[in-house]
This record gives C-alpha cells, structure tokens and sequence, in this order.
C-alpha cells in the first residue's frame, strides 16, 4: 500500500513510510496536510498576547548553533535584577498580556532561587498572567547545578507559580547531530524524561525542533515519532514548534539556508504524522511573519503571540526584536483569509476577533 493510501485509510505512518513524504509534491503535501488542519480547526489561526522576557545571556553552555549566549559572537553579558522583570511585566500587563515566556541562558551565578523568587514575585503581582517558564536543558542545567533531581526542580517550579513549560532546548533528538550542535547540553533523552515528569505532575508543555543546520531529513522524522510516542503516553502536549534555524552570529557556519519549500514540506509532514498533538504553531520569529501565515494553508494553526520583545532568535538574524503591534497581528491573519484567534497558553479561547 503506498502512502497516499494510509493516509487516506487514516492508518500511521511508520518512519520508512514517514520518510517518504518528502518526496510527494509540495502542493500534494499542503493538500492533506490543510485538510487535517480543517477538520480539526477550521480557518481559526490562534495567537496569544504575551511577552517573552530573557533575563540572562551568561551561559555555561556553548551551543554551536547559538548567537544569544554572551560568548566572543556577543561579548554583551547581561543579566537582569529582579526589579527589571517586574517594571517589565507590569508595563506589558498594561497592553493586556495574558503570558510570559521566561526563558534565558545557564547562568551559574543567579541560582535556583534566584527563579523561583522571580515567579513567586510575579504571580503575588499578577495572578492573571500565565507563567511559561524554564526549558527542560534550563531543568536539567538547575539540577546538575543544585545535585537535585527533575522530579525536585519540578515541584518547586509549580510551587513558585510556574503554570506550563516552553518547548526550547529540544533542538534535534539525535544524539550524533547533538554532539556537533549542543554538545553537553541536556540530552535527548533527559529532554523527553523532564516532560513525562512535567506531565505526570499534572501540567502541560510545548515541544520544538530546531531544523535548517546540519541535520538530515531522517533526522527530523525520527525527531517528531519519538515526540509522538511520549504523546500517546502523557497526552501532555498542547503545541509542536518547527522553529527554523536562524543562521548569524553563531559557530555552525551553516552556508546554504533552507528553501521556503523545504520549511513548508516540513511543517505539513508535522501535521501528517504528529496526529496526536492538537497545534501546529509557526513561529513567526524564527520563520518570517510571510512564511508563517503561508504555512497556515500547511498544516499549521497557530503563530505565536505578539511577544513584545525578543532577544534569542533575533541575536541570530531574526526579525522579532521588537515583537509585533496587535492590531497588525489580527490584520495580517485577517488578510491571509483566516480567522484570528485570541488564546490562552492552553489553548482556552479568549476572543474571536
């Protein structure tokens, strides 16, 4: 039986099977892949209104792939005070966030509790807003750091106010490509343990892939099935990210960056094999705000937030410095010929618009 014709029997591709779909033709792939899409969210597109704060650039980690980080690439180390995240979140508060998105660098100097003072601080001053904090390679860095275990970082997190976890720091599970990329960072298989344990604990996450760099197709597909196993297993995944390798300022040296096709045909295999984890979300940041609303007829359903301000991706030649208006968020979905979805960080609905 050949491809088209599980997918069309509603059967599981397998990896070999999986493998080939980059193969089919890229409108034969959008094809199905939006018909997926539809059925399980009609023209909605959601976004959120957030603000993603990076409190720290020191890091004792150097990924090769990354431009954020304080290294000889960006020799700028900052890290910020207490009362600099809390100015900040109490001026995005007044443009109506209902997110923060805390993630940052494994700084050695500020200390486990130097977070979870931060989120307690920030949930006594805006119980409204949702705290998305601390990647798994930031949990595991905490528990090396602090000879505790995840199940231990986990249960302070949630006692200090944090209420889902980012998808960061997944990259590409496999482990060869690891070592070039990420080298001593949290493993791929840590990376999936910390999540099984977030979502026994009764709490829900994001996962990404990093795609664009030095991995091959079999990569990715082996990447998305192993995310899709802990998925039948936990059913604690609201949102799979593809997020595109951005390629400045960093020490990969990446020489021939992705075609529009290839992210495309990648974002549509996602919604074909990942059939247990409910949104798609193209990252505006990490694709362009033009590709990610094309990927909308790709399977994907999702766009991010507005997040206000962002310093990791655009480190690294992204153009999201300065977050994007909301009034050009909804036009800009509007005009794509979807329906603009305000959510929560669950997925909740907030306002049709």
């Amino acid at each position: 039986m050949s491809v088209l014709e599980k997918i069309k029997n509603n059967q599981r591709l397998g990896y070999e099977d999986a493998i080939k779909l980059y193969d089919l033709d890229l409108f034969e792939l959008a094809s199905i892949a939006n018909d997926i899409r539809r059925e399980k969210h009609g023209d909605k597109t959601y976004f959120n209104i957030n603000r993603h704060i990076n409190p720290t650039n020191i890091c004792k980690d150097v990924c090769q792939f990354c431009a954020y980080s304080a290294s000889r690439k960006n020799p700028n180390p900052y890290t910020m005070s207490h009362e600099q995240i809390l100015e900040t979140v109490k001026n995005s508060s007044k443009n109506g966030i209902k997110e923060v998105h805390i993630v940052s660098a494994h700084n050695p100097d500020t200390g486990l509790e130097w977070y979870l003072d931060i989120f307690k601080k920030i949930k006594k001053d805006f119980p409204h807003i949702h705290v998305k904090a601390l990647t798994a390679a930031e949990i595991h860095f905490l528990a090396q750091e602090y000879d505790l275990s995840y199940e231990q970082i986990i249960e302070k997190m949630i006692e200090s106010g944090v209420d889902s976890m980012p998808g960061g720091g997944a990259e590409i599970f496999d482990e060869k490509v690891r070592k070039r990329i990420c080298g001593g960072k949290v493993t791929s298989q840590q990376w999936l343990d910390i999540h099984k344990l977030w979502h026994k604990a009764g709490h829900e996450s994001n996962a990404t892939m990093l795609f664009g760099h030095v991995e091959s197709r079999e990569h990715r597909i082996d990447h998305m099935l192993r995310l899709r196993d802990l998925q039948d297993e936990t059913n604690g995944f609201n949102a799979f990210i593809p997020l595109v390798y951005q390629k400045e300022n960093n020490y990969l040296k990446v020489k021939d960056f992705l075609t529009g096709q290839e992210i495309l045909k990648t974002m549509a295999i996602a919604r074909i094999l990942l059939d247990n984890i409910p949104h798609i979300k193209a990252y505006w940041v990490t694709s362009t705000v033009k590709l990610a609303l094309l990927a909308q007829e790709f399977g994907a359903n999702d766009l991010d937030g507005t997040i206000e301000k962002e310093s990791i991706q655009s480190a690294a030649g992204a153009k999201s410095a300065n977050g994007m208006p909301l009034k050009e968020f909804v036009d800009l979905i509007k005009n794509s010929g979807f329906t603009p979805v305000e959510r929560d960080s669950i997925y909740n609905e907030i306002k049709v618009w």
